[in-house]
């Protein structure tokens, strides 16, 4: 099948690599889904058709590199599943303003959010334990938020993949046993962003609708780096580099399992933000914003590395 990962010139590691470990993932997590079967099956098949769908693209990439294009076409077969099914982003309450519905705009909002999440955290699968480990805090602070929401069905399929994360992470941080692949990483993002409509988006408020994107900021943040300067540099915007915010920061000196750390610290920040600013509480707010300017700072620093100085990096480096 070749399901193996080549060393080359814009990979890190030095020797060949299986990369079928979504399976693994994706195993637990099948196990899980089957035990919330029966009281909640109407909301669950929708969300595991999707995720076999997901998993079957993933699968097909590891072992044959499929077309950019047949991936996202893939990807969006997913989050159509889910789409259809119901599971939308459909409306949102506006202080002063009331509640607003999007109507025929929920189905492609949702889809354009599914997709969008599922490659932002397939992005930053570049170093051992970086996608499995953001992917669990992303989880663990969606899982908070939709316990203090009483979300219970998000609640429990946070759990489900945390643990099913954590049981492959074991093989999978620095130095690697195996790789989840885009498999694995594909999955994850599919599942962290119906998680998030099921437990926080499907009716937004001004608030909420910011949590998930606070989680996922990382991800979300490379992603949108990694488009703009791919743009701006002429290159495909499928065109894979080494500039992503893990790469710069082993540019800047940093060893693998510290930069896996840094960035599992960022998240964890970005994650207690959004937990924060949940609360809608004021002072709790001054908190966050201190937070994410810090995070945000150091964000500046990775990607403009050459151009400034670092003072919060120099930082960190002197403690590594």
């Amino acid at each position: 099948m070749q399901a193996i990962d080549v060393p080359e010139d814009r990979k890190i590691h030095a020797y060949i690599m299986p990369r079928l470990g979504g399976l693994s993932i994706f195993t637990g997590v099948a196990a899980g889904l089957w035990y919330l079967r029966p009281p909640y099956i109407e909301e669950v098949m929708p969300f595991a058709v999707g995720a076999c769908l997901i998993i079957l693209v993933g699968v097909l990439d590891d072992c044959f590199n499929i077309r950019p294009l047949a991936k996202l076409t893939g990807q969006v077969a997913a989050a159509s599943v889910v789409a259809f099914s119901g599971i939308l982003i459909d409306s949102l309450t506006i202080p002063f303003i009331g509640f607003v519905e999007f109507q025929f705009l929920s189905i492609p909002l949702t889809i354009i959010w599914i997709v969008a999440i599922t490659n932002a955290v397939n992005l930053i699968d570049g170093l051992d334990g970086l996608a499995a480990g953001t992917s669990i805090i992303s989880l663990s602070s969606l899982l908070v938020v939709a316990l203090m929401q009483d979300q219970v069905l998000a609640a429990m399929l946070a759990v489900i993949y945390i643990g099913a994360s954590l049981g492959f992470l074991v093989f999978n941080f620095y130095p690697a046993k195996i790789f989840m692949g885009d498999s694995g990483s594909l999955f994850l993002g599919y599942s962290i962003a119906v998680i998030s409509i099921i437990g926080l988006l499907k009716n937004l408020t001004i608030f909420t609708m910011f949590v998930p994107i606070i989680i996922l900021a990382i991800p979300i943040l490379d992603t949108l780096l990694a488009i703009s300067r791919r743009m701006h540099t002429g290159i495909g915007l499928m065109t894979a580099d080494k500039l992503h915010f893990h790469y710069r920061l082993l540019q800047m000196g940093f060893s693998h399992r510290g930069a896996v750390l840094i960035i599992y610290m960022l998240s964890g920040v970005f994650g207690f933000a959004a937990i924060v600013f949940s609360t809608n509480s004021i002072w709790l707010s001054v908190i966050l914003g201190l937070l994410v300017l810090v995070s945000l700072q150091i964000i500046i620093e990775v990607t403009d590395y050459k151009n400034r100085r670092h003072p919060l990096m120099s930082l960190f480096r002197r403690h590594e």
